[in-house]
């Protein structure tokens, strides 16, 4: 099991607080830090699907949840969610 990863996540867009929808990485910083912390490398890629959130390592989806459903801002450390994807791309291989 390799320490560093090649880490695809797809992200769509969403509407945080009735505002117009976009393809937003704000929700996404926490994880992001907690990837890259590990030492694992993130490529962003957006899709169309709304509200979803996929992390691909080789070729295979090893995490997904609704965008809507991480934590706002912060580095990511008391984000549940973030810990269980980080252990879902730490097991992938």
């Amino acid at each position: 099991m390799p320490k560093k990863a090649l880490v695809f996540m797809r992200y769509g867009p969403y509407r945080p607080l009735n505002l117009t929808v976009e393809h937003r990485t704000f929700r996404l910083q926490g994880l992001l830090d907690v990837l890259q912390r590990a030492g694992h490398r993130v490529i962003l890629q957006k899709t169309e699907d709304w509200d979803a959130l996929e992390l691909i390592v080789n070729g295979e989806v090893v995490f997904q949840c609704k965008i809507s459903d991480l934590d706002f801002g912060g580095d990511g450390k008391l984000d549940p969610l973030c810990e269980m994807a980080k252990l879902a791309v730490q097991l992938a291989y």
